[in-house]
């Protein structure tokens, strides 16, 4: 899917710079002479060539900016650490990178202040733990 998308992303900006590039020959050819500048056909083939490298660098700074997002939403947050902002008996608030969220507690009560580690998601609550406690096995 991400192949294709930078496939489709490459093939617009192959054609908006080969429009971009016709648009400064047109404008040399045809409009500059009738405001009696005259531009030199090595200036224009520099300001042209420049065009072209300053797209591909953009293209290619975009390409690799949009490889590296992250994902974001509840499952991103499986292993972040928080603390509990509202008693969680066992539901309740927990404040994680600067956000309140819901969840519930999988281990018992947790009180307000101590420090949670998210294990999972249920809906839109996150499940979380005590940080620094084993999870119970059985």
């Amino acid at each position: 899917m991400r192949s294709r998308l930078t496939t489709a992303r490459l093939f617009i900006a192959v054609f908006s710079t080969s429009a971009e590039e016709v648009a400064i020959w047109v404008i040399w050819r045809w409009l500059l002479p009738d405001f009696g500048i005259n531009i030199p056909a090595g200036v224009l083939v520099a300001i042209m060539v420049a065009w072209a490298a300053f797209c591909t660098w953009l293209f290619v700074f975009t390409t690799v900016a949009l490889r590296r997002q992250k994902p974001v939403g509840l499952p991103s947050m499986v292993g972040a650490v928080g603390k509990v902002a509202s008693r969680l008996s066992p539901a309740g608030q927990v404040n994680i990178r600067g956000e309140l969220w819901y969840a519930t507690s999988k281990e018992g009560n947790i009180e307000v202040g101590e420090e949670v580690v998210v294990v999972g998601e249920s809906g839109l609550k996150l499940l979380v733990r005590k940080a620094g406690v084993s999870p119970v096995t059985h």
